[in-house]
């Protein structure tokens, strides 16, 4: 089953060519059948020794997001403190206006309960496939980095149902885009060795 407000997937050379990090989003809620769309493609993933770590957590509740955004602001501006590198974020992080999620109308992050030497490659792998099958829905998507460290406290944790050892790798938005995101150029292929 389709979600019908969405147009016909593209093929994957053209997801992998036209995905780009998005952070405008239209006030468009994401349908549970595409939600479940995507998360089939994301397992669809290579795993080390097939052990398919990872675990998927939906959040489309809009306050939800916004106190986790909150959150996660004041978190980074206190370990940002004498970063000169994470100091040059500091006033996006200080305007209350500013929400990590671009108020998107999805996040699903990607865990792993148990983690090990090759669950966030596995982790990531799958991440790919969930952000690739986005673009191909004409979806909008943006890994978040500055939700890593609220995710993954105690009480967060218990909400998305992470296991107490487990720990959010992947955090993820999904929204459909308010504009078309721009190019971004891409530097040619950094050849180390080719050895034959």
């Amino acid at each position: 089953m389709t979600d019908p407000s969405l147009p016909a997937p593209m093929s994957l050379t053209e997801a992998i060519y036209t995905r780009r990090s998005v952070r405008k989003y239209a006030p468009t809620s994401i349908h549970e059948v595409t939600i479940r769309a995507l998360l089939e493609v994301a397992v669809q993933a290579p795993s080390a020794i097939n052990r398919q770590p990872w675990g998927f957590s939906v959040v489309q509740d809009l306050a939800r997001l916004r106190r986790y955004s909150d959150q996660a602001k004041q978190m980074l501006l206190v370990a940002s403190r004498g970063d000169p590198k994470a100091g040059r974020y500091a006033a996006m992080l200080a305007d209350p206006d500013f929400n990590i999620f671009y108020d998107a109308s999805t996040l699903i992050a990607v865990s792993v309960d148990a983690p090990d030497a090759y669950s966030d490659a596995d982790c990531w792998l799958a991440a790919q496939n969930l952000l690739l099958a986005a673009r191909a829905r004409g979806l909008g998507t943006c890994c978040i980095g500055f939700a890593v460290a609220v995710l993954n406290t105690p009480e967060v944790k218990r909400e998305l149902g992470v296991a107490a050892g487990g720990r959010v790798v992947a955090p993820i938005i999904v929204g459909v885009p308010a504009a078309a995101a721009p190019a971004v150029s891409r530097e040619p292929p950094r050849m180390l060795a080719w050895l034959r």
